[in-house]
């Protein structure tokens, strides 16, 4: 991970003193596979918004292997993870940047809840409220979502989804059985 200082400020040109000053947001990204070494697609999509201008990750979770929720049955299980991102995009602005990563993986979306290479979900974004068909913030069913709130209670256990409540008690009293952390088996 880049240190948080290279996007507070940094010359505008060599030489003349001036700094630009970019207004940050943090937002909450959740990150899944089960195609393809599901663990290097997440860390190497981690690796990715890292690099992307004007983003840096400020924190990431452990991953987790989850049992597939809805979709196609006999998938494979997925490798999960959530991740904290200092942003100056905006929040549609990064989300087409995540969709852009999820395509360079290799991602198709063709059957929904599908098996995947690559799926990148936009959590949570400051505290943006939005409701846009293409866009809803804070993710609609993060919080009921097991796969969502463990990872993302290591990271941001204060973090509040909307009505829902704060990250750590409902990842508290949701069914947890199916996810386990990846390096055991």
């Amino acid at each position: 991970m880049k240190p948080l200082e290279a996007i507070v400020g940094k010359p505008a040109d060599a030489g003349n003193g001036e700094f630009n000053c970019l207004a940050m947001s943090v937002a909450w990204v959740g990150l899944g596979s089960n195609l393809e070494s599901p663990s290097d697609q997440v860390t190497t999509a981690i690796d990715a918004l890292d690099r992307s201008p004007g983003v840096r990750v400020l924190a990431m979770s452990s991953l987790y292997r989850t049992v597939p929720i809805g979709g196609p049955p006999d998938q494979p299980m997925f490798c999960n993870a959530c991740a904290a991102l200092a942003t100056s995009l905006g929040a549609r602005a990064l989300l087409d940047l995540m969709h852009a990563i999820e395509a360079e993986h290799g991602r198709v979306r063709d059957v929904r809840w599908g098996a995947r290479t690559l799926d990148l979900d936009l959590l949570a974004y400051d505290d943006l409220r939005c409701s846009d068909p293409a866009l809803q913030l804070p993710h609609p069913r993060a919080f009921e979502r097991a796969f969502v709130l463990v990872p993302l209670a290591e990271i941001a256990p204060a973090l509040t989804l909307g009505s829902a409540g704060r990250v750590a008690d409902l990842a508290r009293v949701i069914d947890a059985q199916g996810v386990e952390r990846w390096d055991k088996k």
